[in-house]
């Protein structure tokens, strides 16, 4: 189960998961942010609250490197001025213990100057100079020389060995540790709760302050902002969201005037800042105030693109008969509004030259996803259809009239599934003295609800008044959830 569960998370398509990088001859601004992942999580500043100056200097050094990086992808500009640059690094515990040499801060000074030609030397130059590993960038390198007829914008994968710590900042699952839980022989569920609910209980216990100060964070966020709401991209640590609540309050207490135009809005922090194509405002987790500060500002531009994207959105459900196109959000990567509004444009053109004959009302009632990355269409099995950006419109028409039943009938069979998912998940928790019980987006309702009913019939005190997720595999999360796969064995 666990091999196959790993397979399913290493997605090789146009995205991957933590454990590679798209590497290509001349690293893209988000290959080079991937590649200074372990950089980022040893200077970010808001890993200096104790430290204000320090967290100054990290905060103007950031903006100047990515300055740099950014005029070094510019087309046509010339190679950007020396830049010297200084970092304050925090220092991993095991490094401490090596060498002995670390200060009691916990942190070192480091200065250097940047003068690379290029994106990927300048990241290998600051790996470098901040005596971080640059193991996982050698086969990059080799091949930057050596394949000079690879064509540009080829995408390869590398491996990448990350710190351990890393995935435990960024909320992504460490892969080396999933593929060692696949070698293993899978236990019994009674057996698995056995070894490790003593460490879950401890690690929750130690967790519920660093809970009930991030209720209140948000709590007290929401309300002096005017937001919605406030979400994560990612299962991120307790600690790691109180941190990224912490350092939106700062900028709300420095600049308060920059965070007016949030009121109305939903906040998702994730892996980089903007709007997603739901519509709600992302903040990227590695970015500075003054890059959040240059979003708010856009703010305006991008709710006008929103209202062009609805706009388009009832376009092609006119021409399509009433149907309506939707986006799902995942767990993983966001989808940007950009990309969203393009993927829209793209199809609303190839649509209008043709005269679709589709009764106006014949789809009403369906749904419909545009994927870039598909060439034929197809029907979920939770009953919208996925349509390829650039579909064949004859095909799609005849697609659409072909399976537009067995799509009803799907969706009512989703609808159902749903509803019984939420009332047998109530059941679960009061029967079983949970905390809370919730389940990975990848587990479907279909395995969510007999995962639910075989553990109200195995009925383990082992659970009570711990929280529980549902996911693929097991595992005790940082803050002492229980992770455990929807199909475990009894």
């Amino acid at each position: 189960m666990y091999e196959t569960t790993f397979l399913r998370y290493v997605r090789l398509g146009g995205r991957c998961v933590s454990a590679h990088i798209i590497q290509r001859r001349n690293l893209s601004g988000a290959d080079a942010i991937n590649a200074l992942r372990p950089f980022y999580f040893a200077v970010h500043p808001d890993f200096f609250g104790q430290h204000p100056r320090e967290r100054e200097v990290n905060e103007n050094s950031l903006k100047r490197l990515n300055g740099y990086l950014e005029n070094l992808q510019k087309p046509g500009v010339r190679s950007p001025k020396p830049a010297n640059l200084t970092f304050y690094v925090r220092d991993t515990k095991e490094k401490a213990d090596s060498n002995g040499s670390l200060p009691a801060s916990g942190f070192r000074s480091v200065t250097f100057t940047l003068q690379s030609k290029d994106v990927l030397s300048t990241v290998l130059d600051v790996l470098r100079s901040c005596s971080l590993s640059v193991e996982h960038m050698h086969v990059l390198k080799a091949e930057t020389g050596k394949n000079s007829t690879q064509q540009p914008g080829t995408a390869f994968y590398r491996p990448i060995k990350w710190d351990k710590t890393y995935y435990t900042f960024t909320g992504f699952r460490d892969p080396e540790q999933e593929l060692e839980q696949a070698r293993r022989v899978e236990p019994t569920l009674s057996l698995w709760l056995r070894n490790n609910e003593p460490e879950a209980t401890k690690k929750q216990n130690a967790s519920l302050p660093r809970r009930e100060e991030l209720k209140r964070l948000k709590r007290e966020l929401i309300q002096k902002l005017g937001l919605l709401d406030i979400r994560w991209q990612r299962k991120w640590g307790v600690a790691h969201k109180c941190c990224q609540l912490q350092s939106l309050g700062r900028l709300s207490t420095q600049s308060p005037e920059a965070l007016h135009i949030l009121r109305g809005h939903i906040i998702v922090f994730t892996d980089q800042s903007g709007m997603n194509a739901s519509g709600h405002v992302m903040l990227g987790t590695m970015d500075v105030h003054h890059q959040w500060t240059k979003l708010f500002e856009r703010l305006p531009s991008y709710r006008s693109l929103f209202q062009h994207s609805d706009w388009l959105k009832e376009r092609i459900s006119h021409l399509l008969g009433g149907i309506q196109v939707i986006h799902i959000e995942r767990m993983g990567p966001a989808l940007p509004l950009e990309e969203h509004y393009s993927a829209l444009n793209t199809f609303h053109k190839r649509l209008l030259p043709q005269r679709l004959s589709l009764h106006p009302r014949s789809m009403q009632g369906l749904t419909m996803t545009l994927e870039n990355d598909r060439s034929t269409p197809c029907l979920h099995e939770m009953g919208h259809f996925i349509i390829p950006t650039m579909c064949d419109t004859l095909q799609l028409q005849n697609f659409l009239q072909s399976q537009a039943q067995e799509a009803r009938r799907r969706m009512q069979r989703k609808d159902k599934l749903e509803a019984e998912e939420e009332d047998i998940i109530s059941s679960c928790l009061q029967d079983l003295s949970l905390r809370s019980l919730s389940k990975e987006p990848s587990v479907s309702s279909s395995q969510m609800i007999p995962c639910c009913r075989r553990l109200m019939e195995e009925r383990s005190p082992q659970m009570q008044g711990l929280h529980l997720y549902i996911s693929h595999f097991y595992s005790v999360m940082h803050d002492g959830d229980l992770c455990i796969p929807w199909d475990w064995k009894g």
